[in-house]
């Protein structure tokens, strides 16, 4: 396996996404942020997590009863807990910051929850709700949804319908799909989306290029990826680098998805494409 983390990433998307190690990927991530930190750690912390749960488990696996024991160890013996003074700290969405300051978002908690539950054999899955994340465990029968950023709180659906009205409002309605359990790239990609957003509205430029990128792994027809990364790239001068990825965003804007709609912001970045065309010396783009 390459030590590079983004080809190790790359490399783990080309599995079957059931097969894609959530754990894994989000260390590649974490890795290339800091690529002289020893990871290490990260699983062994949570081989350590769950082996300390697995004697208290009880025989029968009724989803509630587990559900309690791995709640009471991971909030409360390990200390886990969502951070609510800093929640747009980066540090919130990199494992292991999180493992190792034992606080961090929904999604991240969740992460951590699934990992260890994963290693006990009792298989959950990523819940993307609007707002927020959940896990539930896996069984077409089970409408049971854990709140890892609230100490594992045990929710049903008209819970799940009250937390989402406290996140937009009264008149928030809950549909069906939005606790539909989600794919693992698309439990990896809200990960990198919520470092995204936090890098690109403080500014941090470069930290926010290596976010877009790794999306674009994830999906390489993604047109906004391509135009925040062209934008970013263009804030960082490397206007050779802004024009193709700029003018792959038009082309993929110029051929309509399902519902037909072209982006409205095309106008301004045609005009960005003209003033880098004409910034730059012809033989650029021969």
């Amino acid at each position: 396996m390459s030590a590079d983390p983004r080809q190790r990433f790359a490399a783990l998307l080309q599995q079957p996404d059931d097969r894609i190690d959530l754990v894994d990927a989000a260390l590649c991530i974490a890795q290339e942020a800091e690529p002289d930190r020893d990871l290490g750690f990260c699983t062994a912390l949570l081989d350590e997590i769950a082996a300390s749960i697995a004697p208290y488990l009880p025989p029968e696996r009724y989803p509630l009863r587990w559900l309690k024991v791995i709640n009471e160890h991971l909030f409360q013996k390990w200390g886990f807990q969502g951070n609510t003074d800093n929640y747009y700290d980066p540090r919130n969405s990199y494992l292991p910051e999180v493992l190792e300051r034992r606080t961090g978002i929904p999604i991240t908690l969740s992460l951590v929850y699934w990992a260890v539950a994963q290693r006990l054999n009792f298989p959950m899955e990523g819940v993307g709700m609007p707002g927020h994340f959940l896990l539930r465990p896996q069984g077409p029968d089970l409408e049971i949804y854990v709140d890892a950023f609230h100490q594992g709180e045990i929710l049903f659906p008209q819970d799940c319908e009250a937390r989402l009205r406290s996140i937009y409002g009264d008149t928030a309605a809950l549909r069906s799909q939005d606790l539909v359990p989600v794919s693992h790239r698309y439990f990896i990609g809200r990960m990198l989306l919520n470092l995204k957003v936090i890098y690109i509205k403080t500014g941090s430029l470069a930290p926010a290029l290596r976010t877009v990128e790794q999306l674009l792994l994830l999906d390489p027809q993604r047109a906004q990826e391509h135009r925040d990364r062209g934008l970013i790239l263009y804030e960082l001068e490397r206007w050779q680098e802004a024009y193709p990825a700029l003018e792959r965003y038009v082309q993929l804007q110029e051929t309509p998805g399902v519902d037909g709609r072209r982006a409205q912001d095309l106008p301004i970045i045609r005009q960005l494409l003209e003033t880098i065309r004409s910034a730059l010396p012809r033989e650029s783009f021969d």
